[in-house]
């Protein structure tokens, strides 16, 4: 696997070029995917940025402490670069972000130095149609320090055998519920970079099929982890099961270690797990 050292790019070419490629993407799981691992050197975190990020997902700000989730949205550019890239088989424009597996070693700092790495970990079949695994790899100092391993889907037409059932367990308590405003993918974008289309307006949703805005997974997850709390050594395992539309209002549950969100109609739209290291 080669190594490319890279700058961290903007977002919206990179989504402009996937939504002109995508029509000519043909997914399946048996295709050839980019073997390069494109890797971000001596990276130092912006605090202004990441204060608005904790602001918004509901962490405490104004420690040295780098929420669990935050190398996830330093390493997305990254993960956009490599999905939006000719090479890549999956058609960007319908990707939908099925789960994420998120592993933290050790306590990490806001001011320290890190490298960060993405790369493509292959295709999977699906009983709806192809799934990518992307990892995302920070070290400090040559030791790996947090990892990261997302799942997304290309919808298309399959048998419907691929893909393992998921366990049920029973409903969570109930410990909150959260009013979600309007313009929630918009100030989570600003503070992200994330910028798709179907987090920011009704209009710009519904040319993707929703009838508004949908709330980023990320940020769902981020806010129950905020909620939740977690030990410095963590592993946390989360899947998207339904958007969660904006605005709107969700309940936060948790107990035993799992956490969920609940739409209006109680149908689970988020579920995880988190995990001592």
């Amino acid at each position: 696997m080669s190594v490319v050292l890279a700058r961290s790019p903007a977002l919206a070419p990179l989504l402009a070029r996937g939504a002109v490629l995508s029509p000519f993407k043909r997914p399946r799981p048996d295709a050839d995917f980019p073997q390069e691992r494109l890797v971000l050197p001596a990276l130092r975190i912006d605090l202004a940025r990441l204060a608005a990020y904790e602001r918004v997902c509901g962490f405490t700000t104004g420690d040295d402490a780098l929420p669990v989730t935050y190398p996830h949205v330093l390493g997305f550019p990254l993960a956009m670069r490599l999905m939006s890239d000719r090479a890549f088989p999956l058609p960007l424009l319908g990707l939908v972000h099925t789960s994420v597996e998120l592993t933290r070693h050790r306590a990490l700092t806001a001011t320290g130095e890190y490298e960060l790495g993405v790369r493509t970990e292959g295709l999977a079949p699906h009983r709806r149609g192809t799934e990518a695994s992307v990892a995302t790899v920070l070290r400090a100092d040559g030791e790996v320090v947090w990892e990261s391993r997302s799942t997304y889907l290309a919808r298309h037409r399959t048998s419907g055998a691929a893909g393992a059932e998921r366990p049920e367990h029973g409903p969570l308590p109930a410990l909150a519920q959260w009013r979600l405003a309007g313009d929630l993918g918009r100030r989570y974008g600003a503070a992200s970079g994330d910028r798709n289309p179907i987090h920011l307006h009704p209009l710009t949703a519904r040319l993707f099929g929703f009838p508004r805005p949908v709330a980023h997974g990320m940020w769902t997850v981020a806010r129950c982890l905020a909620a939740h709390g977690t030990p410095q050594a963590v592993r946390v395992r989360a899947e998207f099961r339904a958007p969660v539309l904006l605005p709107g209002t969700v309940t936060y549950a948790a107990g035993g270690g799992r956490f969920e969100v609940r739409g209006g109609d109680g149908r689970i739209q988020v579920t995880g797990a988190v995990y001592p290291g």
